[in-house]
């Protein structure tokens, strides 16, 4: 055919082996993430004009500074401000070795060197010489820092007069000198009288709060909050331990009173009767010689009627000892239950008690708390006046050693700002800097995709092909449009007159697929040989070809794959399922006045409307039709679903073009009719949140998603 998807069966073995070495088309032939290092680079190429730009823009405002600039001069000397280690041990009396540290606070101390009091004689001496100068102008200019951990502190002041800067620094080194011997004394005389006013009244008030503290512990019986709570918990511990021995000696006591009240426990009791026992010994045996007797005598003998008297005798005063010691035996065992009642009750009591001083422990330790805080606060403010106190009195016996000036203020020679060279290097690799800043600012506000590995990453699904951008496919997308529509606008002046012969709208190509590059055609060989391979029990036989946002490409890929489908042997309808903003009709240069919306609504056969692409005789194709008011209610009709399946049967493979899915039905109501939807996302364009809410949307609904193919692809 002349059309450059055709290759010899060597080059088609080649792009199969190809498909698993590769690391782009499937997600089972991945390779590592690329490196930081990478990553950087990538950033800076695909942001280089930005980069060139920002640097361009800071480069030459940097520039013009430094070669502007005026020329200043600088004069420095040096303090020394407190004595040096030895010094400071001859001093010490308590021998404390925290005083050989640093006793200044020379943050304080700097700011008291620059403020206007201080600077107030300096500067009036000055303005009889230089009338110009005043604080914020002498302050602007001053520098005073100290020097690492020394005791030293430098001081620096800068102009752009030679003769000025060095006499203005030698007015500020003498005021420097005499102030460390008037005012900064003065003002640590102050500081100890204020402290001495302040120290009886922290005095004072320790005690009171000691005396409360005291009070309180007094009438709570209460020395500290834990040991309390122990004492408490121990006590309630050994009362509920005895309450409940107690309980189980009353339980034994009550079945031992109900059981002394059954004829069976009485018996029981009674054999340890002593003298019941014995009145029952002695009846027994009157009982055994009345028996005996009997054999010998008559009932009515006087042998037989004594003994049984004496046995008559005996009995009430058994009865009697029985009603005597069961009484007794009630007696105690009702004694010992009321006993141990009233103890199980006193020890409830006393638990009940000790349980109303656990409640009321908190309370106490709060206030208990409360007043060691306020004493701890006291205390603590007590001491650190006191301590001022004593570094104050240091202070002064120090300060009695004025400030020496170890280094007279110096003559400057040359301006401090002379090496322009420098300057301009500084300025260059600061602009790089900010422009490299400026392109990885906008790389993190950008939600698109760049890489292959990163859409990989961001979507979890099969990649499936990766189509490289092609500068000659939008050119020719370009022409043909405007050719189309040029003659479009003919066709329908040509109606709008009553035409006799409507022309058919063709026009002549040059070459199936002009000069697009063997990169773009074998990325295309590749998606449609992953498609294929999706798979291996069923041949893929129709799928829904759409995009998560518009310009994404997708017509372009489906036109494309439904060409290289055909020239690789397949029967291929492409239908441009997108009744919306159709754009197959464009890509294959034919009308689109009759298509897929007027064989929905009509009863027209399926072959008025398929057309076959001119220099691919195995590829068909379908466009959309007349645009319908209502393109959702014509896609989810039964007729297309009736159509689908035609369609399916006719070909061996049916792509259908649709619009994006966010936001649109179209492409939900035709997939779950094919075997699944191919989802193209164009690189450095696509909204990756956008991507993200139509992939949710599509795993909501359970579409088949067969994988994603990268579109538009600039760089590797």
């Amino acid at each position: 055919m002349g059309n450059l998807f055709q290759s010899s069966s060597s080059d088609r073995d080649r792009s199969q082996n190809d498909l698993y070495t590769e690391p782009v088309p499937l997600p089972w032939s991945e390779q590592g993430d690329s490196s930081s290092f990478r990553d950087f680079f990538g950033i800076i190429r695909r942001r280089l004009f930005v980069v060139i730009g920002v640097a361009t823009i800071v480069i030459g405002i940097n520039v013009n500074s430094v070669v502007n600039q005026k020329k200043e001069y600088e004069s420095s000397f040096r303090l020394l401000v407190e004595p040096v280690n030895e010094d400071s041990t001859a001093l010490d009396i308590t021998k404390d070795p925290n005083l050989t540290k640093s006793i200044l606070d020379y943050e304080s101390q700097i700011q008291v060197l620059k403020s206007p009091d201080l600077l107030r004689d300096v500067i009036e001496k000055l303005q009889k010489s230089y009338p110009d100068i005043n604080y914020d102008i002498l302050v602007n200019s001053l520098t005073v820092v100290r020097l690492g951990e020394t005791k030293i502190i430098e001081v620096r002041y800068r102009g752009d007069n030679l003769e000025q800067v060095h006499d203005i620094a030698n007015h500020i080194a003498q005021d420097y000198l005499k102030y460390s011997l008037e005012k900064r004394q003065t003002k640590l005389r102050q500081g100890i009288g204020f402290v001495e006013k302040q120290l009886p009244t922290l005095q004072k008030r320790v005690d009171t709060i000691q005396r409360d503290l005291q009070i309180f512990r007094q009438l709570n019986n209460f020395v500290n909050p834990e040991t309390q709570a122990q004492q408490i918990a121990e006590q309630v511990n050994i009362l509920s331990q005895q309450r409940l021995a107690v309980d189980q000696l009353l339980a034994q006591a009550d079945k031992n009173l109900s059981e002394l009240r059954k004829q069976n426990g009485q018996l029981g009791v009674l054999n340890d009767a002593t003298v019941y026992q014995q009145l029952l010994v002695q009846v027994r045996q009157i009982e055994t010689q009345i028996a005996a007797e009997l054999a010998r005598f008559q009932e009515d003998s006087p042998t037989i009627r004594t003994l049984r008297e004496r046995r008559d005798n005996l009995l009430p005063l058994l009865t009697q000892e029985a009603q005597r010691f069961m009484n007794v035996k009630l007696a105690q065992a009702n004694t010992q239950v009321q006993a141990l009642k009233v103890q199980s009750e006193e020890l409830a009591k006393a638990e009940k008690k000790l349980q109303e001083q656990r409640k009321q422990l908190p309370v106490l330790s709060r206030k208990y708390t409360e007043l060691q805080s306020k004493l701890q606060v006291a205390t603590e403010s007590l001491n650190r006046f006191l301590t001022t106190r004593e570094t104050l009195q240091i202070q002064i016996a120090q300060t009695e050693l004025p400030w020496q000036l170890i280094q007279p203020p110096s003559k400057p020679q040359s301006p401090i700002n002379a090496d322009t060279r420098r300057g301009l290097i500084m300025a260059l690799l600061g602009s790089i800097a900010v422009g490299v800043g400026a392109a990885v600012l906008l790389e993190k506000l950008d939600n698109t995709y760049h890489t292959v590995a990163a859409l990989k990453e961001a979507v979890k699904l099969p990649l499936l092909g990766n189509i490289p951008f092609e500068r000659q496919l939008q050119n020719e997308h370009n022409r043909l449009s405007k050719q189309n529509n040029t003659r479009l606008t003919e066709l329908k002046q040509a109606i709008n007159s009553k035409h006799p012969n409507i022309p058919e709208l063709t026009i002549t190509r040059v070459s199936d697929y002009g000069n697009y590059s063997e990169k773009f055609l074998e990325a295309l060989r590749v998606l449609y040989t992953n498609i294929q391979f999706l798979s291996s029990d069923r041949p893929i036989r129709s799928i829904v070809v759409s995009s998560a946002m518009t310009s994404d490409g997708k017509s372009t890929i489906a036109f494309h794959l439904a060409k290289i489908a055909a020239v690789m042997g397949q029967r291929v309808l492409l239908v441009d399922a997108n009744l919306r903003q159709p754009t197959i009709h464009n890509f294959a240069e034919l009308n689109n006045l009759w298509g897929l919306s007027n064989l929905i609504s009509t009863n027209s056969p399926i072959e008025e409307v398929i057309r076959e692409f001119p220099q691919i005789k195995e590829l068909s194709i379908i466009t959309s039709g007349v645009t319908p008011p209502d393109p959702i209610k014509l896609l989810s009709s039964e007729k297309m679903k009736r159509l689908m399946a035609e369609f399916q049967n006719m070909f061996d493979l049916v792509i259908y073009d649709t619009p994006h899915l966010v936001e649109l039905a179209d492409a939900s109501l035709l997939a779950p009719h094919t075997n699944g939807i191919l989802l193209a996302v164009r690189m450095d364009k696509t909204d990756s949140s956008v991507l993200k809410r139509a992939l949710d949307n599509l795993k909501l609904s359970r579409m088949n998603i067969l994988g994603v193919v990268s579109n538009a692809q600039k760089r590797n």
